[in-house]
Order: structure tokens, then sequence, then C-alpha cells
């Protein structure tokens, strides 16, 4: 119900499928990533008090995304830093991915509706850099 797609101790991705379900709060990512991933369940009555937060000054080098499945499916190619293919995963309506490190590319499967929520602001194309993806046939999707 969760995966983490790793190379070594680095996280890539975490994918939090839509049958994933636990009482509380579980965060799924380490203190320090820059963008935090959680999923929350509480019965009815449970109150979350009112808060604002607080001016924290935060250095973020990388982007990380999260993408949340409405509708469709979605494979998802990852790649370490170097642009080397190293597997892949299909996502289905209502999963949650968190990409933290690594490239990754995209092809739909379905007709797609999703969420795409990362820091800003956008820098326009000196926020990414494009390379070659992986041929279909060489495709290795993680059961």
């Amino acid at each position: 119900m969760v995966e983490e797609i790793k190379i070594g101790d680095e996280i890539l991705a975490i994918i939090i499928r839509n049958e994933y379900s636990k009482d509380g709060i579980s965060f799924f990512t380490p203190n320090d990533f820059s963008q935090q991933l959680a999923f929350m369940k509480h019965p009815i009555g449970k109150v979350i008090p009112p808060h604002v937060h607080n001016p924290v000054k935060r250095e973020v080098h990388f982007t990380k995304e999260v993408l949340i499945i409405k509708k469709g499916k979605l494979r998802v190619d990852f790649y370490d830093d170097c642009k080397n293919y190293l597997e892949s995963s299909i996502l289905s309506s209502g999963d949650i991915i968190l990409l933290s490190t690594g490239g990754h590319g995209f092809t739909v499967l379905d007709d797609l509706e999703m969420i795409e929520v990362k820091q800003g602001p956008y820098a326009g194309e000196m926020d990414k850099t494009r390379f070659e993806g992986i041929n279909d046939s060489k495709i290795n999707i993680k059961k």
C-alpha cells in the first residue's frame, strides 16, 4: 500500500496506493525532505485546533513534487541522477506519488486527470533538464 522507489538508501519516490488507510497521522517522508507527505484519518468529532504557520527560513535546492491521480492510469518511469533508467510503476485513480530525487518520465495509459503540487516559484526551463527516455520495449514494471 506504500512503496518506496530507492537507489541504496536514497528515496527517489514514495507511492501511496488508493487502498491505504490507517487511523491517526502517518508521515511517509523523512523530516529533512523539503516537501512533506502524510495521510490522516480521524473519527467524527476529532478537533484539530486552529493554527497559523510561523515564518521559518528554508532553503530548497531541488524540486520535489506530489501527483494525485484523480482519474485514469499513468506510467511513471524512474531514472537515477545520471539519467539511467531504473524501473517503472503504474499509478491508478486515487494513488499519490511524491517524486523526490532522480529523474522521471510519464506515459498516460488511460485518459488522465491529476493534480500536481510542488515548491515554487516556478523557474521555467531553468527548473529542469529534459533527456531521452527509455524505449517502451525495455520497460520494467515494478510489481
